[in-house]
């Protein structure tokens, strides 16, 4: 919501950079879409080698009392 408010404050500021934003906004998105997907894949292998590597110190601690 705050983001549609700033964009209509840039519109009546400046309309035609308020265009732009609109058109290039998807186009940047597609562009940035790669890269989030590789952010997600690197957080899920750093996830699992952190799962792996702690696994014998949860193993050795035993059962936990609820």
């Amino acid at each position: 919501m705050a983001a549609f408010f700033l964009w209509c404050i840039l519109l009546v500021i400046c309309w035609p950079l308020a265009l732009l934003a609109l058109v290039a906004y998807p186009i940047v998105w597609l562009f940035l879409l790669p890269f989030r997907l590789a952010g997600i894949a690197v957080h899920g292998v750093f996830s699992l080698l952190s799962a792996i590597l702690f696994l014998p110190a949860r193993v050795l601690r035993g059962p936990r009392a609820i």
